[in-house]
Protein backbone atom coordinates (compact mmCIF):
# COMPACT_ATOMS: atom_id res chain seq x y z
CA UNK A 1 0.00 0.00 0.00
CA UNK A 2 3.03 2.33 -0.09
CA UNK A 3 2.68 3.22 -3.76
CA UNK A 4 -0.84 2.40 -4.95
CA UNK A 5 -2.36 4.30 -7.88
CA UNK A 6 -6.10 5.10 -7.92
CA UNK A 7 -8.39 6.93 -10.30
CA UNK A 8 -10.79 9.84 -9.76
CA UNK A 9 -14.41 8.75 -9.29
CA UNK A 10 -16.28 12.02 -9.71
CA UNK A 11 -15.98 15.71 -10.56
CA UNK A 12 -15.58 18.32 -7.84
CA UNK A 13 -16.85 21.75 -6.88
CA UNK A 14 -15.60 24.46 -4.53
CA UNK A 15 -16.91 27.01 -2.05
CA UNK A 16 -14.90 29.68 -0.21
CA UNK A 17 -14.94 31.59 3.08
CA UNK A 18 -17.53 29.51 4.91
CA UNK A 19 -17.93 30.66 8.52
CA UNK A 20 -18.00 28.64 11.73
CA UNK A 21 -18.50 30.31 15.12
CA UNK A 22 -16.37 29.04 18.00
CA UNK A 23 -17.61 28.68 21.58
CA UNK A 24 -16.29 32.15 22.50
CA UNK A 25 -17.97 33.81 19.50
CA UNK A 26 -14.87 34.05 17.31
CA UNK A 27 -15.53 33.31 13.63
CA UNK A 28 -13.17 31.01 11.71
CA UNK A 29 -13.37 30.63 7.93
CA UNK A 30 -12.68 27.73 5.62
CA UNK A 31 -12.74 26.64 1.99
CA UNK A 32 -14.54 23.48 0.89
CA UNK A 33 -13.84 21.13 -2.00
CA UNK A 34 -16.45 18.39 -2.42
CA UNK A 35 -17.81 15.87 -4.91
CA UNK A 36 -19.98 17.51 -7.54
CA UNK A 37 -22.80 15.10 -6.85
CA UNK A 38 -25.56 14.93 -4.28
CA UNK A 39 -25.21 12.82 -1.15
CA UNK A 40 -23.53 12.56 2.20
CA UNK A 41 -19.76 12.19 2.36
CA UNK A 42 -17.05 11.70 4.97
CA UNK A 43 -15.04 14.84 5.70
CA UNK A 44 -11.29 15.52 5.79
CA UNK A 45 -10.19 18.62 7.73
CA UNK A 46 -6.95 20.58 7.75
CA UNK A 47 -6.57 23.52 10.15
CA UNK A 48 -3.64 25.67 9.04
CA UNK A 49 -1.90 28.96 9.92
CA UNK A 50 -0.41 29.09 6.39
CA UNK A 51 -3.47 30.35 4.45
CA UNK A 52 -6.35 28.18 3.30
CA UNK A 53 -5.69 29.48 -0.23
CA UNK A 54 -2.23 27.86 -0.15
CA UNK A 55 -0.57 25.86 2.61
CA UNK A 56 0.74 22.32 2.64
CA UNK A 57 -2.38 20.37 1.66
CA UNK A 58 -3.13 22.61 -1.30
CA UNK A 59 0.54 22.26 -2.20
CA UNK A 60 0.16 18.52 -2.76
CA UNK A 61 -3.28 18.79 -4.34
CA UNK A 62 -5.11 16.93 -1.63
CA UNK A 63 -8.45 18.85 -1.80
CA UNK A 64 -8.94 17.91 -5.44
CA UNK A 65 -7.48 14.41 -4.99
CA UNK A 66 -9.71 13.38 -2.09
CA UNK A 67 -12.83 15.19 -3.28
CA UNK A 68 -12.55 13.31 -6.58
CA UNK A 69 -12.59 10.09 -4.53
CA UNK A 70 -15.70 10.81 -2.50
CA UNK A 71 -14.62 13.10 0.35
CA UNK A 72 -15.49 16.63 1.40
CA UNK A 73 -12.20 18.44 2.07
CA UNK A 74 -12.12 21.44 4.41
CA UNK A 75 -9.11 23.78 4.68
CA UNK A 76 -9.57 26.20 7.59
CA UNK A 77 -7.52 29.22 8.65
CA UNK A 78 -6.79 28.87 12.37
CA UNK A 79 -7.72 31.61 14.80
CA UNK A 80 -6.05 34.93 14.06
CA UNK A 81 -4.65 33.93 10.67
CA UNK A 82 -5.64 35.21 7.22
CA UNK A 83 -9.46 35.07 6.84
CA UNK A 84 -10.21 33.92 10.40
CA UNK A 85 -10.93 36.33 13.25
CA UNK A 86 -9.30 36.47 16.66
CA UNK A 87 -5.70 36.56 17.90
CA UNK A 88 -3.01 34.04 16.95
CA UNK A 89 -0.93 32.56 19.76
CA UNK A 90 0.73 29.32 18.65
CA UNK A 91 -0.97 26.14 19.90
CA UNK A 92 -3.09 27.93 22.53
CA UNK A 93 -6.59 27.44 21.14
CA UNK A 94 -6.22 24.01 19.56
CA UNK A 95 -6.00 21.76 22.62
CA UNK A 96 -7.99 21.25 25.77
CA UNK A 97 -7.92 24.81 27.13
CA UNK A 98 -10.85 27.19 27.42
CA UNK A 99 -11.09 27.40 23.63
CA UNK A 100 -11.23 24.18 21.64
CA UNK A 101 -11.28 25.39 18.06
CA UNK A 102 -10.56 21.99 16.55
CA UNK A 103 -13.29 20.31 18.58
CA UNK A 104 -15.86 22.99 17.71
CA UNK A 105 -15.00 22.83 14.01
CA UNK A 106 -15.33 19.04 13.91
CA UNK A 107 -18.71 19.06 15.63
CA UNK A 108 -20.03 21.68 13.18
CA UNK A 109 -18.83 19.66 10.19
CA UNK A 110 -20.34 16.45 11.53
CA UNK A 111 -23.79 18.05 11.65
CA UNK A 112 -23.98 19.38 8.09
CA UNK A 113 -26.51 17.81 5.75
CA UNK A 114 -23.74 16.79 3.28
CA UNK A 115 -21.70 15.05 6.00
CA UNK A 116 -21.88 11.42 7.10
CA UNK A 117 -20.69 12.59 10.53
CA UNK A 118 -17.38 10.75 10.09
CA UNK A 119 -14.47 13.19 10.20
CA UNK A 120 -10.82 12.56 9.41
CA UNK A 121 -8.06 15.08 9.90
CA UNK A 122 -5.05 15.80 7.71
CA UNK A 123 -2.02 18.07 7.63
CA UNK A 124 1.45 18.25 9.03
CA UNK A 125 3.87 20.50 10.87
CA UNK A 126 1.63 23.14 12.50
CA UNK A 127 -1.39 21.46 10.90
CA UNK A 128 -0.11 18.29 12.54
CA UNK A 129 0.00 20.15 15.84
CA UNK A 130 -3.65 21.17 15.41
CA UNK A 131 -4.44 17.47 14.94
CA UNK A 132 -2.46 16.19 17.91
CA UNK A 133 -3.83 18.91 20.15
CA UNK A 134 -7.34 18.19 18.94
CA UNK A 135 -6.78 14.50 19.70
CA UNK A 136 -6.27 15.18 23.41
CA UNK A 137 -9.70 16.90 23.52
CA UNK A 138 -11.12 13.73 21.95
CA UNK A 139 -13.92 15.03 19.67
CA UNK A 140 -16.33 12.08 19.26
CA UNK A 141 -16.79 12.49 15.50
CA UNK A 142 -13.09 12.27 14.58
CA UNK A 143 -12.75 8.68 13.41
CA UNK A 144 -9.17 8.79 12.11
CA UNK A 145 -6.15 11.08 11.78
CA UNK A 146 -3.12 11.10 9.52
CA UNK A 147 -0.49 13.32 11.11
CA UNK A 148 2.59 14.29 9.15
CA UNK A 149 5.69 15.38 11.05
CA UNK A 150 4.69 17.15 14.25
CA UNK A 151 5.62 17.52 17.89
CA UNK A 152 4.46 16.04 21.18
CA UNK A 153 6.30 18.45 23.50
CA UNK A 154 7.09 21.90 22.12
CA UNK A 155 9.78 22.50 24.72
CA UNK A 156 11.80 19.59 23.30
CA UNK A 157 10.79 19.16 19.65
CA UNK A 158 9.88 22.62 18.39
CA UNK A 159 11.25 25.54 20.39
CA UNK A 160 14.09 24.00 22.40
CA UNK A 161 16.11 20.81 22.26
CA UNK A 162 18.24 19.63 25.14
CA UNK A 163 17.89 23.08 26.68
CA UNK A 164 19.25 24.92 23.62
CA UNK A 165 17.00 27.23 21.62
CA UNK A 166 16.27 26.08 18.05
CA UNK A 167 17.40 29.43 16.69
CA UNK A 168 17.63 28.86 12.96
CA UNK A 169 14.21 27.27 12.70
CA UNK A 170 12.26 29.38 15.17
CA UNK A 171 13.66 32.75 14.18
CA UNK A 172 12.87 32.08 10.53
CA UNK A 173 9.47 30.58 11.32
CA UNK A 174 8.39 33.37 13.67
CA UNK A 175 9.56 36.01 11.23
CA UNK A 176 7.62 34.45 8.35
CA UNK A 177 4.50 33.93 10.43
CA UNK A 178 4.62 37.55 11.61
CA UNK A 179 5.25 39.07 8.20
CA UNK A 180 2.37 37.13 6.66
CA UNK A 181 0.05 38.18 9.48
CA UNK A 182 0.50 41.96 9.43
CA UNK A 183 -3.08 42.53 8.26
CA UNK A 184 -4.21 41.09 11.60
CA UNK A 185 -1.51 42.71 13.70
CA UNK A 186 -1.31 46.39 12.71
CA UNK A 187 -3.48 49.20 11.38
CA UNK A 188 -3.34 50.18 7.73
CA UNK A 189 -1.32 53.27 8.70
CA UNK A 190 1.40 51.13 10.32
CA UNK A 191 1.44 48.31 7.76
CA UNK A 192 4.05 49.76 5.39
CA UNK A 193 6.38 50.70 8.27
CA UNK A 194 6.25 47.25 9.88
CA UNK A 195 6.54 45.44 6.55
CA UNK A 196 9.67 47.43 5.72
CA UNK A 197 11.15 46.65 9.15
CA UNK A 198 10.53 42.90 8.79
CA UNK A 199 11.85 42.87 5.23
CA UNK A 200 15.07 44.48 6.44
CA UNK A 201 15.37 41.75 9.05
CA UNK A 202 15.03 39.03 6.42
CA UNK A 203 17.67 40.75 4.28
CA UNK A 204 20.09 40.68 7.22
CA UNK A 205 19.09 37.42 8.86
CA UNK A 206 22.67 36.18 9.38
CA UNK A 207 23.44 39.31 11.41
CA UNK A 208 20.28 38.83 13.45
CA UNK A 209 21.27 35.24 14.26
CA UNK A 210 24.51 36.57 15.77
CA UNK A 211 22.90 39.18 18.03
CA UNK A 212 23.07 38.50 21.77
CA UNK A 213 21.26 38.31 24.04
CA UNK A 214 18.31 36.90 22.12
CA UNK A 215 15.78 38.11 24.67
CA UNK A 216 14.08 40.36 24.01
CA UNK A 217 13.92 40.30 20.22
CA UNK A 218 12.52 43.79 19.98
CA UNK A 219 11.05 43.80 16.49
CA UNK A 220 8.57 41.09 17.61
CA UNK A 221 7.25 43.30 20.45
CA UNK A 222 3.58 44.06 19.95
CA UNK A 223 3.45 41.80 16.89
CA UNK A 224 4.33 38.27 17.98
CA UNK A 225 4.93 38.55 21.70
CA UNK A 226 4.76 34.77 21.99
CA UNK A 227 8.27 34.55 20.50
CA UNK A 228 9.69 36.52 23.42
CA UNK A 229 7.56 34.41 25.78
CA UNK A 230 9.40 31.38 24.39
CA UNK A 231 12.80 33.00 24.94
CA UNK A 232 11.90 34.16 28.44
CA UNK A 233 10.87 30.66 29.51
CA UNK A 234 13.56 28.10 28.73
CA UNK A 235 12.63 24.61 29.96
CA UNK A 236 11.85 23.34 32.53
CA UNK A 237 9.69 26.42 33.03
CA UNK A 238 6.05 25.73 33.99
CA UNK A 239 5.12 27.78 30.93
CA UNK A 240 5.50 24.64 28.82
CA UNK A 241 3.17 22.40 30.81
CA UNK A 242 0.13 23.17 28.66
CA UNK A 243 2.16 22.48 25.53
CA UNK A 244 3.38 19.03 26.57
CA UNK A 245 0.90 16.50 25.20
CA UNK A 246 2.77 13.46 26.52
CA UNK A 247 0.75 13.78 29.72
CA UNK A 248 -2.50 13.27 27.78
CA UNK A 249 -1.93 10.13 25.71
CA UNK A 250 -4.39 8.26 27.92
CA UNK A 251 -7.20 10.60 26.82
CA UNK A 252 -6.80 9.79 23.13
CA UNK A 253 -9.28 7.39 21.54
CA UNK A 254 -8.61 7.85 17.82
CA UNK A 255 -6.77 5.68 15.27
CA UNK A 256 -3.78 7.75 14.12
CA UNK A 257 -1.32 7.20 11.31
CA UNK A 258 1.93 9.00 12.24
CA UNK A 259 4.42 9.98 9.52
CA UNK A 260 7.96 11.12 10.25
CA UNK A 261 11.29 11.67 8.52
CA UNK A 262 14.73 10.67 9.75
CA UNK A 263 15.82 14.28 9.11
CA UNK A 264 12.61 16.00 10.18
CA UNK A 265 12.79 18.69 12.86
CA UNK A 266 9.91 16.99 14.74
CA UNK A 267 11.04 13.35 14.36
CA UNK A 268 11.10 12.68 18.08
CA UNK A 269 7.58 14.04 18.49
CA UNK A 270 6.31 11.63 15.83
CA UNK A 271 7.98 8.66 17.54
CA UNK A 272 6.92 9.78 21.01
CA UNK A 273 3.28 10.21 19.98
CA UNK A 274 3.16 6.83 18.24
CA UNK A 275 4.68 5.04 21.22
CA UNK A 276 2.65 6.98 23.77
CA UNK A 277 -0.76 6.29 22.27
CA UNK A 278 0.14 2.69 21.37
CA UNK A 279 0.93 2.07 25.03
CA UNK A 280 -1.45 4.39 26.88
CA UNK A 281 -4.37 5.12 24.52
CA UNK A 282 -7.85 5.19 26.01
CA UNK A 283 -9.05 1.90 24.51
CA UNK A 284 -7.56 -1.34 23.21
CA UNK A 285 -8.93 -0.46 19.78
CA UNK A 286 -6.96 2.78 19.79
CA UNK A 287 -3.80 1.14 21.10
CA UNK A 288 -3.93 -1.50 18.37
CA UNK A 289 -4.68 0.96 15.58
CA UNK A 290 -1.75 3.31 15.67
CA UNK A 291 0.46 3.20 12.60
CA UNK A 292 3.91 4.65 11.93
CA UNK A 293 5.95 5.32 8.81
CA UNK A 294 9.40 6.95 8.83
CA UNK A 295 11.31 7.68 5.62
CA UNK A 296 14.65 9.32 4.81
CA UNK A 297 12.92 12.66 4.49
CA UNK A 298 13.36 16.26 5.51
CA UNK A 299 10.36 18.28 6.62
CA UNK A 300 7.46 18.97 4.29
CA UNK A 301 4.81 17.12 2.28
CA UNK A 302 6.49 17.53 -1.11
CA UNK A 303 9.65 15.89 0.27
CA UNK A 304 7.83 12.60 0.83
CA UNK A 305 7.82 12.12 -2.92
CA UNK A 306 11.53 13.00 -3.13
CA UNK A 307 14.46 10.59 -3.16
CA UNK A 308 16.84 13.34 -1.98
CA UNK A 309 17.32 14.63 1.57
CA UNK A 310 19.59 17.63 1.29
CA UNK A 311 22.17 16.69 -1.32
CA UNK A 312 22.03 12.93 -0.76
CA UNK A 313 20.14 10.51 -3.00
CA UNK A 314 18.46 7.66 -1.11
CA UNK A 315 17.23 5.93 -4.25
CA UNK A 316 13.88 5.60 -6.03
CA UNK A 317 12.18 3.61 -3.27
CA UNK A 318 12.51 6.56 -0.89
CA UNK A 319 9.87 8.56 -2.80
CA UNK A 320 6.20 7.88 -2.06
CA UNK A 321 2.95 9.40 -3.32
CA UNK A 322 1.66 11.14 -0.19
CA UNK A 323 -2.02 11.25 -1.13
CA UNK A 324 -2.12 7.63 -2.30
CA UNK A 325 -0.41 6.62 0.94
CA UNK A 326 -3.19 8.22 3.00
CA UNK A 327 -6.20 7.13 0.96
CA UNK A 328 -6.49 3.51 2.21
CA UNK A 329 -6.33 4.69 5.83
CA UNK A 330 -9.31 7.01 5.41
CA UNK A 331 -11.20 4.61 3.14
CA UNK A 332 -11.06 2.02 5.92
CA UNK A 333 -12.00 4.23 8.86
CA UNK A 334 -14.40 6.68 7.20
CA UNK A 335 -15.97 4.60 4.43
CA UNK A 336 -15.76 1.13 5.93
CA UNK A 337 -13.84 -0.33 2.99
CA UNK A 338 -12.37 -3.73 3.85
CA UNK A 339 -8.98 -3.04 2.28
CA UNK A 340 -6.90 -4.91 4.86
CA UNK A 341 -5.02 -1.93 6.23
CA UNK A 342 -6.01 -2.96 9.75
CA UNK A 343 -4.11 -6.21 9.24
CA UNK A 344 -0.87 -4.71 7.93
CA UNK A 345 2.30 -4.40 9.96
CA UNK A 346 2.10 -1.39 12.25
CA UNK A 347 5.41 0.18 11.28
CA UNK A 348 7.11 0.92 7.96
CA UNK A 349 10.64 2.32 8.20
CA UNK A 350 13.35 3.09 5.66
CA UNK A 351 16.82 1.66 6.31
CA UNK A 352 19.33 4.16 4.99
CA UNK A 353 22.52 2.73 3.54
CA UNK A 354 20.62 -0.28 2.23
CA UNK A 355 17.97 2.15 0.95
CA UNK A 356 15.09 -0.25 1.46
CA UNK A 357 11.82 -0.39 3.41
CA UNK A 358 11.26 -2.77 6.30
CA UNK A 359 8.25 -3.52 8.47
CA UNK A 360 7.73 -4.25 12.15
CA UNK A 361 5.03 -4.35 14.81
CA UNK A 362 6.96 -2.75 17.68
CA UNK A 363 9.13 0.30 18.19
CA UNK A 364 11.87 -0.04 19.23
CA UNK A 365 12.36 -3.32 17.36
CA UNK A 366 12.27 -6.60 19.27
CA UNK A 367 15.59 -7.94 18.01
CA UNK A 368 17.66 -5.02 19.33
CA UNK A 369 20.90 -5.25 21.30
CA UNK A 370 21.83 -1.92 22.87
CA UNK A 371 25.60 -1.71 22.52
CA UNK A 372 28.00 0.82 23.99
CA UNK A 373 30.69 2.23 21.73
CA UNK A 374 33.34 4.04 23.76
CA UNK A 375 35.16 7.26 22.94
CA UNK A 376 38.80 6.20 23.35
CA UNK A 377 41.86 8.47 23.24
CA UNK A 378 43.88 5.98 21.19
CA UNK A 379 44.84 7.79 18.01
CA UNK A 380 42.92 6.74 14.91
CA UNK A 381 44.04 9.46 12.52
CA UNK A 382 41.50 8.75 9.77
CA UNK A 383 40.56 12.46 9.61
CA UNK A 384 42.51 15.64 10.35
CA UNK A 385 40.17 16.82 13.10
CA UNK A 386 41.05 18.60 16.35
CA UNK A 387 41.84 15.12 17.63
CA UNK A 388 41.08 11.84 15.87
CA UNK A 389 40.41 9.20 18.51
CA UNK A 390 39.03 5.67 18.32
CA UNK A 391 35.45 4.44 18.62
CA UNK A 392 35.28 0.90 19.99
CA UNK A 393 32.98 -1.49 21.82
CA UNK A 394 35.84 -1.91 24.32
CA UNK A 395 36.80 0.94 26.63
CA UNK A 396 40.31 2.00 27.55
CA UNK A 397 41.40 1.24 31.11
CA UNK A 398 43.16 4.55 31.78
CA UNK A 399 41.33 7.80 32.47
CA UNK A 400 42.11 10.56 29.96
CA UNK A 401 40.69 13.79 28.62
CA UNK A 402 40.68 15.71 25.36
CA UNK A 403 40.46 19.51 25.35
CA UNK A 404 39.21 22.05 22.85
CA UNK A 405 38.36 25.75 22.80
CA UNK A 406 34.85 26.98 22.04
CA UNK A 407 34.71 30.52 20.67
CA UNK A 408 31.35 32.32 20.65
CA UNK A 409 32.45 34.52 17.75
CA UNK A 410 33.66 31.57 15.69
CA UNK A 411 31.19 28.77 16.44
CA UNK A 412 31.22 25.42 14.68
CA UNK A 413 28.63 25.82 11.91
CA UNK A 414 25.52 23.72 11.51
CA UNK A 415 25.25 21.77 8.28
CA UNK A 416 21.96 20.01 7.59
CA UNK A 417 20.33 17.64 10.07
CA UNK A 418 16.88 17.70 11.68
CA UNK A 419 16.07 21.36 11.25
CA UNK A 420 14.01 23.83 9.23
CA UNK A 421 14.27 27.41 7.88
CA UNK A 422 17.99 26.73 7.24
CA UNK A 423 19.54 23.96 5.08
CA UNK A 424 18.44 20.55 6.36
CA UNK A 425 19.02 16.89 5.58
CA UNK A 426 22.31 15.35 4.45
CA UNK A 427 25.41 17.14 3.21
CA UNK A 428 29.06 16.02 3.04
CA UNK A 429 30.02 16.63 6.64
CA UNK A 430 33.82 16.34 6.71
CA UNK A 431 34.34 20.12 6.70
CA UNK A 432 32.46 20.34 10.01
CA UNK A 433 33.89 17.09 11.42
CA UNK A 434 37.39 18.55 11.06
CA UNK A 435 36.44 21.33 13.50
CA UNK A 436 35.47 18.78 16.16
CA UNK A 437 37.04 16.06 18.26
CA UNK A 438 36.28 12.81 16.46
CA UNK A 439 36.21 9.12 17.35
CA UNK A 440 36.07 6.58 14.52
CA UNK A 441 35.92 2.84 14.09
CA UNK A 442 38.19 0.96 11.74
CA UNK A 443 36.55 -0.03 8.42
CA UNK A 444 33.77 -2.51 9.16
CA UNK A 445 34.36 -6.13 8.25
CA UNK A 446 30.59 -6.79 8.10
CA UNK A 447 27.39 -4.80 7.67
CA UNK A 448 26.01 -3.24 10.86
CA UNK A 449 22.36 -2.22 11.13
CA UNK A 450 21.53 0.53 13.63
CA UNK A 451 17.76 1.01 13.99
CA UNK A 452 16.11 2.64 16.99
CA UNK A 453 16.79 5.27 19.67
CA UNK A 454 20.35 6.57 19.95
CA UNK A 455 21.89 8.37 22.92
CA UNK A 456 25.30 9.39 24.22
CA UNK A 457 26.49 9.56 27.83
CA UNK A 458 29.59 11.66 28.20
CA UNK A 459 31.73 12.99 31.03
CA UNK A 460 32.62 16.64 30.54
CA UNK A 461 33.84 19.77 32.24
CA UNK A 462 34.46 23.38 31.32
CA UNK A 463 36.08 26.49 32.74
CA UNK A 464 32.75 28.29 32.18
CA UNK A 465 29.35 27.74 33.83
CA UNK A 466 27.25 27.27 30.70
CA UNK A 467 28.25 24.92 27.90
CA UNK A 468 26.67 23.16 24.96
CA UNK A 469 27.66 19.61 24.10
CA UNK A 470 26.91 18.33 20.61
CA UNK A 471 27.41 14.69 19.63
CA UNK A 472 26.99 13.60 16.01
CA UNK A 473 27.05 10.18 14.34
CA UNK A 474 28.14 9.93 10.69
CA UNK A 475 28.53 7.09 8.20
CA UNK A 476 31.87 7.44 6.37
CA UNK A 477 32.29 5.50 3.13
CA UNK A 478 35.54 4.32 1.48
CA UNK A 479 35.89 7.63 -0.39
CA UNK A 480 35.76 9.59 2.87
CA UNK A 481 32.25 10.98 2.31
CA UNK A 482 30.81 11.68 5.77
CA UNK A 483 27.01 11.26 5.79
CA UNK A 484 25.11 12.54 8.81
CA UNK A 485 23.02 9.85 10.52
CA UNK A 486 21.80 11.56 13.72
CA UNK A 487 22.89 14.03 16.37
CA UNK A 488 21.88 15.73 19.61
CA UNK A 489 22.65 18.63 21.92
CA UNK A 490 22.58 19.27 25.66
CA UNK A 491 23.13 22.56 27.51
CA UNK A 492 24.87 22.03 30.83
CA UNK A 493 25.12 24.35 33.81
CA UNK A 494 27.91 23.71 36.32
CA UNK A 495 30.59 25.42 38.36
CA UNK A 496 33.91 25.93 36.60
CA UNK A 497 35.86 22.68 36.42
CA UNK A 498 33.05 20.50 37.77
CA UNK A 499 32.90 17.08 36.11
CA UNK A 500 29.41 16.21 34.91
CA UNK A 501 27.97 13.08 33.36
CA UNK A 502 25.36 14.18 30.84
CA UNK A 503 23.02 12.24 28.58
CA UNK A 504 22.39 13.50 25.08
CA UNK A 505 19.25 12.30 23.32
CA UNK A 506 20.20 11.81 19.66
CA UNK A 507 16.61 10.80 18.84
CA UNK A 508 16.56 7.83 16.47
CA UNK A 509 17.63 6.48 13.11
CA UNK A 510 17.70 3.46 10.85
CA UNK A 511 20.97 3.02 9.00
CA UNK A 512 22.93 0.11 7.60
CA UNK A 513 26.64 0.80 7.90
CA UNK A 514 28.01 -1.17 4.97
CA UNK A 515 31.12 -3.30 4.87
CA UNK A 516 34.19 -1.09 4.55
CA UNK A 517 32.43 1.96 6.03
CA UNK A 518 33.36 3.61 9.34
CA UNK A 519 31.25 4.96 12.17
CA UNK A 520 32.44 8.45 13.11
CA UNK A 521 31.47 10.41 16.22
CA UNK A 522 32.06 14.16 16.36
CA UNK A 523 32.00 16.10 19.63
CA UNK A 524 31.86 19.89 19.82
CA UNK A 525 30.23 22.73 21.75
CA UNK A 526 28.30 24.64 19.11
CA UNK A 527 26.06 24.04 16.13
CA UNK A 528 25.23 27.50 14.88
CA UNK A 529 22.85 28.95 13.76
CA UNK A 530 20.74 25.83 14.15
CA UNK A 531 21.01 26.32 17.91
CA UNK A 532 21.74 29.48 19.88
CA UNK A 533 25.04 29.77 21.75
CA UNK A 534 25.57 29.26 25.47
CA UNK A 535 26.53 32.64 26.96
CA UNK A 536 28.83 33.22 29.94
CA UNK A 537 28.70 36.79 31.28
CA UNK A 538 30.53 38.28 28.31
CA UNK A 539 33.26 35.66 28.13
CA UNK A 540 34.12 34.96 24.50
CA UNK A 541 35.93 31.64 24.94
CA UNK A 542 35.62 28.52 27.03
CA UNK A 543 38.00 25.62 27.44
CA UNK A 544 35.99 22.43 27.33
CA UNK A 545 37.03 18.87 28.05
CA UNK A 546 35.57 15.49 27.19
CA UNK A 547 36.71 12.66 29.43
CA UNK A 548 37.47 9.18 28.14
CA UNK A 549 38.29 5.74 29.51
CA UNK A 550 38.47 4.27 33.00
CA UNK A 551 35.93 5.57 35.51
CA UNK A 552 34.93 8.46 33.24
CA UNK A 553 34.37 6.55 30.02
CA UNK A 554 32.18 8.44 27.55
CA UNK A 555 30.16 6.42 25.06
CA UNK A 556 27.31 6.26 22.58
CA UNK A 557 24.61 3.59 22.87
CA UNK A 558 23.64 2.13 19.51
CA UNK A 559 20.58 -0.07 18.84
CA UNK A 560 22.19 -2.92 16.92
CA UNK A 561 19.76 -5.15 15.03
CA UNK A 562 20.47 -8.85 15.25
CA UNK A 563 20.14 -10.28 11.76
Amino acid sequence: MLNNKTQAENKTRHQKNIEITMRDGTILRHNMTRPDIDGKFPVLLERTPYNKEGGSENGVGSPEFFAARGYVVIIQDVRGRFASDGDFYPFKDDGNGSNKDGYDTVEWLANQDWSTGKIGTIGGSYSGATQYRNAISNPPNVKAMFVRESSADYSEEWVYRGGAFELGFNFGWAHGVTLSNLNHLVTDEKHEEKEKMLTEVSNNIDDWHKKTPLFPTQFFDGLSDWYNDWLENPPPSDYWNEFDMSNHFGNIDIPIYHLGGWFDVFLNGTLKFYQGVSKNGKSDKTKQNQRLIVGPWVHGPTNINNRFAGEFDFGPDAALDFNELRLPWFDFWLKGKNNGIDETKKINFFVMGKNEWKQADEWPLKNTTYTKYYFNKKLNGEIKSLYSGTLSDKKEIENSQLSFTNNLNNPVPSLGGNTLSIPNGVFEHSSVDKQCITFSTNPLENELEVTGPVSAEIYVNSDQENSDWVVRLCDVDQSGYSRLVCDGIFRSHATSGEIQKIKIDMWATSNMFLKGHRLRISVTSSCFPRFDRALNNGSEESKNNILCGGSNASYITLPIINS
